[in-house]
């Protein structure tokens, strides 16, 4: 990946991070957000990884298409 297509892809998960009041939500706490998101990949590693993912594949499709989150 080119580093002008990492960087794009950064600022959109960041922005992603932001939209989910993440940054809100935890005070900016760095540390939790990693905490979460190291959660959330553990999860994705286990035993019920298509069950998760569907779940929060789902969440995400309704965030966006209830215009919480944009989807670009």
């Amino acid at each position: 990946m080119r580093r002008r297509e990492r960087t794009r892809q950064l600022i959109e998960l960041g922005g992603l991070v932001a939209k989910a009041d993440l940054i809100e939500l935890t005070g900016d706490d760095r540390a939790a957000i990693l905490g979460l998101l190291v959660e959330a990949a553990a999860t994705l590693r286990g035993e019920r990884r298509e069950e998760q993912f569907l779940l929060w594949r789902r969440r995400g499709q309704r965030a966006f298409a209830d215009g919480a989150i944009s989807a670009e």
